[in-house]
């Protein structure tokens, strides 16, 4: 691969909110539960980053973010301590295929790793069998859990 196609997994910067926000709008047209608003994705964006126990990973390629993996911390009475919580896991549709996902998905557990947390957990679309499948072929195990939600 040549220098310029390399893909660099860092920190999300303020910067970078405009293009992420484009990157949820692409995962948000995939996800059935969720509608596409900028100005939301935005604050939302912008309070994750200023979040000290919030990860956003982001994948560059010739400075163009093109992919983006987003971590919460949380208690869990469980595990008698910290886990963490993979919100938003995307890469835009010509990037895919490329082994992006998975270099955003081994920077994510790194940083878990390095944060002590003692269980990774996230929310995938049913009906999203190409992503269940790459979380499956990465070791992810479904739960007996089931999602619910009240606004």
């Amino acid at each position: 691969m040549a220098d310029e196609e390399i893909v660099r997994v860092r920190q999300a910067k303020l910067e970078d909110v405009p293009q992420i926000v484009g990157l949820l709008e692409v995962l948000f047209t995939i996800e059935a539960d969720f509608c596409i608003d900028k100005e939301k994705q935005t604050r939302g964006v912008e309070l994750l980053l200023a979040d000290k126990g919030a990860c956003a990973l982001v994948a560059v390629l010739q400075d163009k973010v093109v992919g983006l993996i987003t971590i919460q911390r949380l208690i869990s009475t469980a595990e008698g301590g910290y886990v963490g919580l993979i919100e938003d896991v995307v890469v835009d549709g010509q990037s895919r295929k490329k082994g992006i996902g998975k270099q955003l998905e081994k920077a994510a557990c790194s940083w878990a790793l390095e944060k002590g947390l003692l269980r990774l957990q996230l929310l995938a679309d049913s009906s999203n069998s190409s992503a269940l499948n790459f979380y499956s072929r990465l070791g992810w195990k479904e739960t007996n859990l089931v999602a619910l939600r009240k606004r």
